[in-house]
């Protein structure tokens, strides 16, 4: 099963308002293994980047000046994608500024009709419910701490979520800590050792002394109790409820 880890950053949070797609982050899984290929584009947006926008991403209008339009290389984007599982955190968001973005540059048809569509963060909330769910919050919470960014980026999301991803969606996967690895490349699951027999716990019966003050405590407790003691009625056949 081919799938496709992927983010998007762009200059607003609204299509509708007219903002655009400014970088594509794509990492490509196959069989549950990242394979390498990924995909990783900038993108002129013709348009302002909102202040709060570019405090996330850090990418200026300057830099992206002399990048491309989204229609030049929108052919290779969807080469890349078609026929994959797209897995998105919010999928809603990205495939709505995709979509937007095809609808601009007169393609069809849209996302959906092209790719699978996962979204990673209804998985989380899923497992995770009433709790942080978000990309920083997951790793965190299955301790993916090797990734160091001080903005976020598409190509760098899309790392991070496939990690995370694979971790929450296959569970324990390596049973040995510390153990050999394999030929395979695979950390060698340990064999599970089992205790030797041992003898039976010797079983140790109360004394004469014991017993007697085990019926003066009993005696004790009947005295001030109108019933008497339970555990001599229980002795005596009483049924007790």
């Amino acid at each position: 099963m081919r799938q496709i880890v992927m983010d998007t950053e762009t200059t607003g949070l609204e299509p509708s308002e007219g903002h655009r797609i400014i970088e594509i982050g794509c990492v490509e899984l196959v069989g549950r293994r990242v394979t390498g290929r990924h995909l990783h584009l900038y993108l002129n947006p013709q348009r302002d980047i909102d202040e709060d926008a570019q405090r996330v991403h850090g990418i200026s209008l300057e830099f992206l000046a002399d990048k491309p339009l989204f229609a030049a290389v929108a052919q290779q984007f969807l080469d890349f994608v078609d026929g994959a599982e797209l897995i998105i955190h919010n999928a809603a968001f990205d495939i709505g500024f995709l979509n937007h973005e095809l609808k601009l540059a007169g393609i069809a048809p849209l996302m959906e009709a092209r790719c699978g569509v996962l979204d990673s963060l209804q998985i989380a909330r899923a497992k995770h419910p009433g709790q942080k769910n978000n990309l920083d919050a997951l790793c965190r919470r299955y301790g993916i701490d090797h990734f160091n960014r001080e903005y976020h980026g598409a190509l760098l999301d899309s790392q991070i979520l496939a990690e995370v991803y694979l971790v929450m969606t296959g569970g324990q996967t390596r049973l040995s800590l510390g153990g050999q690895e394999s030929s395979s490349g695979e950390q060698a699951v340990e064999p599970i050792r089992r205790l030797a027999a041992r003898a039976p716990l010797p079983v140790i019966n109360a004394g004469a002394e014991e017993l007697a003050a085990h019926e003066a405590k009993l005696d004790a407790i009947g005295k001030k109790l109108e019933q008497g003691a339970l555990w001599r009625r229980q002795q005596d056949g009483e049924a007790l409820h």
